[in-house]
């Protein structure tokens, strides 16, 4: 019997997406008895409380917004079944050319962020851990997307910074026209909150009980789907293209690479796997959260994240590390 399976995406279809494509497309979910249904999303952070309101089984999403949903409610549905970032991908962008050299330049300067960025909402704890006073600082809500707030920071000083991921940033430069390595700096969250995590696929409590060789057949299948995208970064956009004939070919295989080189190759990887989480990271991670955003208890990592249904070490993906 087929099982049938609803999975919310952190975006559009977009190239740091593609081993679950490719877990599609080349027969690894089928294999494992699965039929997945693809939704588009809008952020990270928004797809958590879309897998806890229902109507869908499977998420990715942001494990720190995760943290702090369980730090208000244990009992939510959503858990974290395989960490796909293991170095967070959140940065503050700012000009190559301009005076925010670090953190502390921040102050008293205008920033820009889309709603639901996951970067944005981790600022309080961006600030908490750089000791940046964060009333000192102004953000402004755009739906505009990077390809355009890039050039408007650059060319009209309307902001001087700009939330986002490191490579989705980078990816929208390149589709602007302008090379990031030369218009760009990045204050990236990994260097000033270490503990911190990135994406995730989660899966609601009740799919899990009901249905858990289900979520391992997933996890086997995106296990495999990630190594293909290793093998042939351009078969992996591909998959993307065939389900998003307008994206830009360059600038998504730009974003899929980045994000194997860089939020995928932390040296975690190579002790425990892409995939696995630390426990003492994930709590030390939820203290910060809790303290930069005033919650009165902290989670256990079993609250969060859930790895018994990961494929053994053995079978799993450990060699990005080398590039870290």
């Amino acid at each position: 019997m087929v099982q049938q399976v609803k999975f919310f995406l952190n975006s559009f279809f977009s190239g740091p997406q593609a081993p679950f494509f490719l877990a599609a497309d080349n027969g690894h979910f089928a294999r494992c008895g699965l039929d997945v249904h693809f939704t588009e999303g809008e952020s990270l952070a928004y797809s958590v409380p879309v897998l806890a309101r229902g109507g869908y089984d499977v998420a990715y999403g942001d494990l720190n917004t995760l943290i702090e949903m369980k730090s208000v409610d244990p009992a939510s549905s959503p858990l974290a079944v395989w960490a796909m970032h293991n170095r967070s991908p959140y940065t503050i962008a700012v000009d190559a050319d301009g005076p925010v050299q670090g953190p502390a330049d921040l102050a008293g300067r205008k920033l820009v962020s889309h709603p639901e960025d996951a970067a944005w909402k981790l600022f309080p704890e961006f600030c908490a851990a750089t000791g940046l006073d964060i009333s000192t600082v102004e953000v402004e809500p755009s739906d505009l997307g990077h390809e355009e707030m890039v050039p408007i920071m650059r060319d009209d000083g309307r902001w001087e910074g700009i939330f986002g991921f490191v490579n989705t940033v980078r990816a929208h430069t390149i589709e602007a026209g302008l090379d990031p390595d030369k218009v760009l700096r990045h204050l990236e969250f990994r260097h000033y909150l270490p503990d911190l995590y990135g994406g995730a696929v989660m899966v609601t409590r009740e799919f899990a009980e009901k249905h858990p060789e289900a979520v391992r057949g997933l996890l086997e299948a995106i296990n495999l789907g990630l190594k293909d995208a290793i093998a042939d970064p351009d078969a992996a956009i591909a998959a993307v293209a065939r389900r998003n004939p307008k994206i830009d070919i360059k600038a998504n295989r730009a974003r899929l690479v980045g994000t194997l080189g860089l939020e995928m190759a932390g040296p975690e990887g190579g002790r425990i796997g892409i995939g696995d989480a630390d426990d003492g990271r994930i709590v030390a991670g939820a203290t910060l959260i809790a303290k930069a955003k005033g919650l009165a208890r902290v989670p256990m990592a079993s609250e969060v994240f859930d790895r018994q249904f990961l494929p053994p070490l053995a079978d799993r993906v450990t060699s990005l590390a080398e590039r870290s």
